[in-house]
């Protein structure tokens, strides 16, 4: 019995001595993955690999080129890991292209092809690297893994790295991820932050692209950026996406955009990688298919647009610490200016003691103190004794004690230096000394100046072809639904109630997209609205579906039903702007028995005529009589509705078409998106019917005319103007004749009725350009010529200088071309005074 309990103790102890270090293991794994692998420091901006890797290319640094398998082998004399990381960590700098020159294949971030194997590619540190991340001096030292070297702490960065290159990592519990940004704006929000003045900073990424900052938050945890392809128009079937969203390559791109064809959300022929030297991915377009249309569904089902949610974790006193870009570049600042103050100061204690003993030896030699050496004494020391004696009567003119060193150095100069020794040159060399002493003391008095410099200097050196590539910019939010290609059919079972897509033996219905709603009416007064399914059942005897388009105000329908308990029938008119999917709905007045006797759905609130057919049976003298809808007014969905009679009805019969009981849609256009829109945002157009269309003119000479899709896209900063099109209105141009050098002026009627094509309405030419537009009935130019004293203005009633011609046409010269020559349409309450009128 007793061997039994020990070795259930000896068993329990056992178990928890394991589990005892299970914890302790696994914190110390986690809190080495956090601090040693994953994660930057503040200090420097860089993980541990990164800062032995540099380590060791200083060590190796002689200005040529190391192969890389040699600084991989440098390097792993202070990192304790394999080869691999090192390399990666190695190509992943080099591609950055500001620490490291790069020499050979390295591979490309944008393809995502691989570098060349370590031992043919060779990499040398950047003067910029040389510059701003190394100083023995300044640096804290500390043993290397087996104690055999000396490594850095931290480098004495004196720039912010970190927000520059950026950084991802993914530890135990913890993960990073921060963004790069632009070089010179970095150094611009440095100079504005020692000034104390306010500074923005947002991404920029190597890939180049567009990217939407709304919602960056700093870089701070729950920050969401969005980042999309510039997608080029070249015609009505052809795409070429011009660069890749930040962290996809090409590969990546083109297969999400296969996918999305296979899917059937977009529809394209082919899609054709043609990246060289810059990305060019080319994609045919189906026949009949919307480029405009294409473009946003490329947006929104491909990696044509990805979000990155931005978390900026560092390490900060050997602990993990979440910040804002702001903040780090603050932090980096103010450690980059104790860095240069560390710097100034170790400088000038070095001159100091330079001075010092220039000064000892002028005296030395000057005074003939060295003389004493060539007197007898009894031993060294009193060689010594004597002449720190000689020294006394000069103690003076010294800003320090002379030390037992400072007398052996003099000691030991050469003879023939002594003879030779000019003394001018030890004047010219003290007086050097102190205006250098004296510039460094005012950079230490002035050292936020001094820090300014030091920033303005690293934007002129190394700031050329570093400008932002990436485009910032607004996002329009692309609605899926809208821009989803019709990529299966909708079929119905009206008598059984049921509704589908893989109901292929029964009523075809229409085209949808997967993404789509339905809304579903049945004959009991019951709507519905469901996702778009294989098989779903809605109830018996299925009057009408269509695929439901929210917050649509247009759409009427009009509906007379019976009341399953009164008997009485009613009529009524509504929308449906919003629902909750899959929520049955009575538009009746809720009895079981009560139906729908007419049903009608109207795009633009038609009210029609129908015929009300009554019971034989019924006591009204009038069975017979007309109802029209237009004498009701457009109500809720759950509206009671109108009396239309309390006998019972026989049938309903549609008799008349009516019209539009709306007016028509308001359109506005919004520059900042380049797009339609009929919430109220940007310019206002007018109120369009359903044929009115859209003339737009280009600053290219060029103008178009086009529908109200709301799916189209321009370009907002190429348009000069934008309206409802009156084929009735007269266009005045005016633009410069390069060939004649002089200003023509046109008035002209718009011609075509192509939609969509672009019209060239100015006379061909190189260097002719189109300066003004306008559709005013009777505009007046107002034309300035000469400067200062010199300027003459004049007036043009261009209605009745100018006939109306043909859009082709030249148009008549209006003024000689000159540099000091400005034009503009005069606002309508403008003076005439103090011009001369022309007509």
């Amino acid at each position: 019995m007793a061997k039994s309990k020990n070795k259930d103790e000896n068993l329990q102890q056992a178990e928890s001595g394991i589990i005892h270090q299970y914890k302790n293991w696994f914190l110390d794994y986690a809190s080495y993955v956090i601090l040693e692998r994953a994660v930057p420091s503040i200090q420097d901006g860089l993980k541990p690999v990164q800062r032995r890797i540099l380590h060791a290319m200083k060590e190796m640094d002689d200005g040529r080129f190391n192969k890389v398998a040699n600084i991989i082998g440098q390097s792993m004399q202070y990192h304790p890991h394999g080869d691999a990381s090192i390399g990666e960590a190695i190509v992943n700098m080099g591609q950055k292209d500001l620490l490291i020159e790069t020499q050979g294949n390295w591979g490309d971030v944008r393809t995502g092809d691989d570098a060349a194997a370590a031992r043919y590619i060779e990499a040398r540190l950047s003067r910029f690297a040389l510059e701003v991340a190394f100083n023995a001096k300044t640096t804290e030292w500390q043993l290397s893994y087996d104690g055999r070297k000396n490594e850095p702490v931290a480098l004495p960065m004196k720039f912010p790295l970190l927000l520059a290159q950026g950084a991802e990592g993914i530890a135990v519990g913890l993960a990073t991820k921060i963004l790069p940004h632009n070089f010179c704006e970095l150094c611009d929000a440095s100079i504005k932050y020692l000034r104390g003045k306010k500074f923005d900073l947002f991404p920029d990424f190597q890939t180049r692209g567009m990217i939407d900052i709304t919602n960056y938050n700093e870089g701070k945890r729950g920050g969401k950026v969005r980042i999309r392809s510039h997608i080029e128009e070249v015609d009505k079937k052809t795409l070429i996406v011009r660069d890749v969203p930040y962290g996809i390559t090409t590969t990546q791109l083109i297969d999400s955009i296969i996918k999305a064809n296979d899917q059937g959300k977009i529809k394209i022929k082919k899609v054709t990688d043609n990246t060289a030297a810059e990305v060019e991915i080319q994609i045919d377009l189906a026949q009949g298919i919307s480029p405009d249309i294409t473009i946003d569904a490329l947006y929104a089902f491909t990696d044509c647009e990805v979000s990155i949610s931005p978390n900026a974790c560092v390490i900060n006193k050997e602990k993990p610490e979440f910040l804002g870009v702001r903040e780090l570049l603050k932090y980096s600042v103010d450690n980059t200016k104790d860095l240069l103050q560390k710097e100034l100061e170790i400088k000038l204690s070095e001159l100091q003691d330079k001075w010092h003993y220039t000064s000892l030896e002028k005296i030395f030699f000057e005074k003939k103190i060295y003389k004493e050496l060539e007197k007898k004494h009894e031993n060294w020391e009193k060689v010594l004794d004597a002449i720190a004696k000689a020294f006394e009567p000069f103690r003076k003119q010294l800003k320090r004690n002379i030390t037992r060193e400072d007398i052996v150095k003099l000691t030991e100069k050469p003879v023939r230096r002594i003879y030779k020794l000019d003394i001018e040159e030890l004047n010219a060399q003290i007086k050097a000394l102190e205006a250098e002493i004296k510039q460094v003391r005012h950079n230490l008095n002035n050292l936020v100046d001094f820090t300014v410099e030091y920033y303005e200097n690293l934007l002129k050196k190394y700031g050329g072809g570093k400008a932002r590539k990436t485009e910032i910019k607004l996002f329009e939010s692309i609605q899926a639904k809208q821009v989803a290609i019709a990529n299966t059919k909708l079929y119905v079972n009206r008598a059984d109630g049921f509704i589908g897509t893989a109901l292929k033996k029964d009523e075809f219905v229409t085209d949808l997209s997967d993404l789509d709603d339905v809304i579903v009416f049945t004959k009991a007064g019951k709507m519905k609205v469901v996702k778009v399914a294989e098989k779903t059942f809605i109830g018996k005897d299925i009057i009408y579906l269509a695929v439901f388009e929210k917050n649509d105000e247009r759409t009427t329908y009009n509906m007379i039903y019976a009341d399953g308990k009164s008997g009485i029938s009613y009529a009524k008119r509504f929308n449906v702007t919003g629902v909750t999917r899959d929520k049955e709905y009575d538009l009746t007045k809720g009895d079981e028995k009560s139906k729908v006797h007419y049903f009608s759905a109207n795009p633009n609130g038609e009210a029609e005529v129908v015929k009300v057919l009554l019971s034989p049976s019924s006591s009204a003298r009038n069975k017979e009589f007309d109802f029209y809808f237009e004498t009701l007014e457009i109500k809720g969905r759950a509206s009671m509705g109108n009396q239309v009679t309390k006998y019972p009805i026989r049938s309903v019969k549609f008799k008349e078409a009516g019209k539009a009981t709306l007016s028509g849609r308001k359109l506005w256009f919004d520059n900042t998106f380049g797009r339609l829109n009929a919430e109220g945002k940007g310019d206002f157009l007018g109120t369009f019917e359903q044929d009115d269309k859209i003339l737009v003119i280009y600053n290219d000479a060029n103008y178009e005319i086009t529908d109200q899709e709301l799916t189209q896209r321009f370009e907002g900063d190429k348009i000069l103007l934008i309206e409802k099109f009156d084929p009735e209105k007269i266009i005045t141009a005016v633009y410069l004749d390069n060939e004649k050098l002089q200003y023509n002026i046109k008035r002209f009627k718009i011609e075509t009725t192509t939609l969509h094509t672009k019209f060239f309405f100015i006379k061909d030419g190189e260097g002719n350009r189109l300066e003004m537009v306008s559709t005013d009935e009777e505009p007046i130019l107002v034309v300035q010529t000469g400067r200062g004293s010199q300027v003459r203005k004049a007036k043009f009633k261009v209605a009745k200088m100018t006939e109306i011609m043909g859009w082709k046409t030249v148009g008549a010269k209006l003024v000689d071309y000159s540099k000091t020559v400005t034009m503009e349409w005069e606002k309508k309450k403008q003076s005439n005074s103090q011009a001369e009128l022309f007509e």
